[in-house]
């Protein structure tokens, strides 16, 4: 058994114990995607992130579940940025680098808010989605709720930033306290990307300063249940809305709320632009991250 360091932070909040947890592990180079597999797994949170240097960006990260690797994550993104910078890192130099991921290298932008937390701006892939053709009643069903809480005038789509999620429209914000997930049903339900995650959301918010109000609940495949706060499904959210609702609005920005229901309470600020109504979609998310404390994990040698 080899003993491994895991830096714990928690994104989308300066607070710690109020955002999204992430395993870091800082200096990750020489680690096989075994290892690092086994390290996510032990860590037990919705994703590790591990710190490789690259050959063409500033750094790489590549971001495990407890049950497999995904192409991009948007919080433990926040997380890794926000330990290097904070840290001092000769990684995050200056006021932007270059991160190197499955979905492509995007540029992550600095800056330093009003009240002196440091703000990480990562850009996102280019948005795609696909249409959903399943059972709305059984879809409605598996989130514990009944078809006429899903919003009808506002499609339900696939939509990925990087990392593909069912985006489902809910009618109110009191549904969502009564959401009971059962994941295993998702695959069957979504026949088009079985391995997708379910990411419910509505108009309107539980506090003041958000403008949208969300969950998200986990492939059952990942070996997670509810992810609590969540970049690259909000950055996916605010392109749909863009592409679907607000079809000719050149630009937009929206503050979305989420993990409220688990006594939790993130933010994440969503930018989307386009040069043309029918043009494509540049999507920005920012956030902030706070230190929890490290951890160490053993797992067995290969």
């Amino acid at each position: 058994m080899l003993t491994y360091l895991v830096h714990r932070y928690d994104a989308f909040s300066a607070v710690p114990e109020r955002g999204n947890p992430a395993g870091v592990v800082l200096e990750a180079e020489g680690l096989s995607a075994v290892t690092m597999q086994s390290i996510a797994a032990e860590v037990g949170f919705n994703e590790t992130v591990f710190v490789l240097p690259s050959d063409r960006a500033s750094l790489r990260l590549r971001f495990f579940t407890p049950g497999h690797e995904i192409p991009l994550c948007g919080h433990a993104t926040m997380a890794s940025l926000y330990a290097l910078k904070t840290s001092g890192s000769t990684l995050t130099e200056g006021d932007s680098v270059t991160i190197e991921t499955m979905a492509g290298d995007l540029p992550v932008r600095f800056r330093e808010a009003a009240d002196g937390t440091t703000r990480i701006v990562m850009r996102q892939a280019r948005p795609e989605f696909i249409d959903y053709a399943g059972n709305r009643v059984a879809l409605a069903e598996s989130l514990g709720l009944a078809a006429e809480d899903l919003r009808e005038d506002w499609p339900i789509v696939y939509g990925s930033t990087g990392t593909w999620t069912l985006l489902v429209p809910i009618a109110s914000l009191e549904a969502f306290a009564r959401m009971k997930p059962n994941n295993k049903l998702f695959p069957e339900l979504l026949k088009e990307n079985p391995r997708a995650s379910l990411h419910p959301f509505c108009a309107g918010a539980l506090n003041a300063d958000a403008d949208l109000h969300a969950r998200h609940f986990s492939s059952p495949y990942s070996g997670t249940v509810e992810d609590p706060v969540t970049g690259t499904a909000s950055g996916a959210m605010g392109a749909y809305l863009l592409s679907y609702i607000r079809k000719d609005d050149l630009s937009a920005g929206f503050v979305v709320e989420q993990g409220q229901e688990l006594g939790l309470d993130g933010r994440v600020g969503v930018w989307v632009s386009r040069a043309a109504p029918d043009g494509p979609i540049e999507v920005e998310i920012e956030g902030t991250a706070a230190y929890v404390g490290p951890m160490t994990v053993r797992v067995g040698e290969e």
